[in-house]
């Protein structure tokens, strides 16, 4: 085998399980919310605290990945994602199951932030749409096909059952690596690790998620919650001031002067904030109190996100090495558009053949836009920094789609009272005419509504990205 198809291969293994470990983990929590006897704050951060420290570690990694090498590092990330899902299955309580689910982000983070890299470094670049294609496919491919998997494991074995199917899978790929893996990118020796700007950017995030949050669940008023969000912006305000005075930041702002990489950029976390909610308020509807099915049947409503992404991200890669990237990516955009337009329609019931061309159009419009947008991205700095633009692009995704789960909660939240919402997501039985079940799915409307427009925005940038290829080589 080609050593770019060894590359390709060992990569999408590694974003595919570390992409669906998160809704793995999302179609069992009503699962684990009444086992566990959780409190829905706790509940809700097993989900916010993996991609919180996945999206604070992004960057970080990417510059060590630069110093000390993408292979070493990489290896390192399968090593730890592994021994971080052994822990979450001997979780005995909420509070351990989102400290190991940390553990479990931390290989993500070296995962993630290598991945792009390691392809963009073997493939020559009228590959590599391609290449990124396949690999973009696996990331949200890998977190619906999490939905069907998680379902089947927690309603046949249990919850617990969804980290054990990491061990084996994670172990074997780890050996892989380390042994056939060879670093062809550039390393470059002395940089230093930006502290002040990992502490600022780590704690503005996780103060504006936290108000968010405990004001959706009524544990915090309007005002606690607002001055908890205020305290979270000036660090991040703090966060932006040190990285344009710092000569190695974590973000390495001058990047976003090459036009190409901030469009890129900007379209994808305007992307994220539009996906990131659409699996977490489907999960909910489709278990909740008027369609009432069990986790695998909820999980196998989701399948044709993944089908016609798997489909189409590929193609997408192929045609824009040939024709263009800005074409496919707006595309996409506009389609997906569409698809979320179709689910504000849903109502208190919906059948799979109703629901089907909204996730239709949403897989395929972001089949289109992932591995084009991405291969802007890599192609449009140099070789020894494609590992810090790998980690400012993906953490932007994860902060995005981080962001999204905690609006989308918050929306919901306002709409239905908080003991009702509680019941819902932590899986306790709920009557299906309950006065509020109007405003949950008017809720849910509104959720969909938000990420439409988000997407519309995203076409801006996409226009505006240009063609030009300054150090495609």
């Amino acid at each position: 085998m080609q050593y770019k198809w060894v590359v390709l291969s060992n990569t999408t293994l590694g974003t595919l399980m570390s992409s669906l470990d998160t809704n793995i983990v999302l179609i069992a929590l009503p699962t684990i919310g009444r086992d566990l006897h959780t409190s829905l704050f706790t509940l809700l951060w097993i989900l916010l605290g993996y991609q919180l420290v996945t999206a604070v570690l992004l960057v970080n990694f990417g510059r060590l990945s630069d110093m000390f090498g993408r292979v070493r590092l990489y290896n390192i990330g399968f090593a730890a994602f592994t021994f971080g899902s052994a822990l979450c299955s001997l979780s005995q309580t909420g509070i351990e199951l989102v400290a190991f689910r940390m553990v479990q982000a931390i290989g993500a983070a070296f995962l993630f932030s290598n991945s792009a890299a390691l392809i963009t470094d073997a493939f020559p670049k009228e590959e590599r749409g391609k290449a990124l294609g396949v690999n973009q496919v696996s990331i949200v491919a890998g977190s619906v096909t999490g939905l069907v998997l998680g379902g089947f494991l927690t309603s046949t074995l249990g919850w617990r059952s969804v980290f054990w199917v990491n061990v084996p899978i994670g172990a074997f790929a780890t050996i892989w690596s380390h042994t056939r893996l060879k670093e062809l990118g550039q390393i470059v020796r002395g940089q230093k690790l930006d502290i002040p700007g990992n502490l600022l950017f780590a704690s503005g995030l996780a103060l504006v998620l936290s108000g968010i949050t405990l004001y959706a669940i009524d544990e915090l008023s309007l005002a606690g919650a607002s001055l908890l969000m205020v305290g979270g912006v000036i660090p991040l305000t703090g966060f932006v001031v040190i990285e344009l005075r710092t000569r190695q930041p974590m973000f390495d702002l001058s990047l976003f002067r090459i036009r190409m990489f901030a469009a890129s950029t900007l379209a994808v976390f305007l992307v994220a904030l539009a996906r990131g909610a659409v699996s977490f308020v489907l999960v909910f509807y489709l278990q909740g109190p008027t369609m009432g099915l069990n986790p695998l049947s909820a999980g196998l409503f989701l399948v044709p996100i993944s089908g016609t992404l798997a489909i189409f991200g590929p193609i997408s890669g192929w045609l824009s090495d040939n024709y263009g990237r800005t074409l496919f990516t707006t595309l996409g955009l506009g389609i997906s558009a569409i698809g979320f337009l179709l689910l504000t329609h849903i109502g208190a019931t919906v059948s799979f053949i109703n629901l089907l061309p909204g996730l239709v159009f949403i897989g395929c419009g972001q089949g289109l836009f992932a591995s084009p947008n991405r291969a802007a991205q890599m192609s449009s700095v140099r070789p020894a920094e494609r590992g810090i633009a790998a980690g400012i692009g993906t953490t932007l995704l994860n902060v995005g789609t981080t962001v999204s789960l905690g609006v989308a909660f918050l929306v919901m939240s306002k709409s239905v009272p908080s003991t009702a919402l509680a019941s819902i997501f932590l899986g306790y039985p709920v009557s299906s005419n309950a006065p509020w079940i109007g405003a949950f799915i008017a809720s849910i409307k509104d959720v969909y509504l938000i990420s439409t427009t988000f997407l519309i925005a995203a076409t801006i940038p996409s226009l505006l990205r240009g063609e030009r290829k300054a150090f495609e080589y």
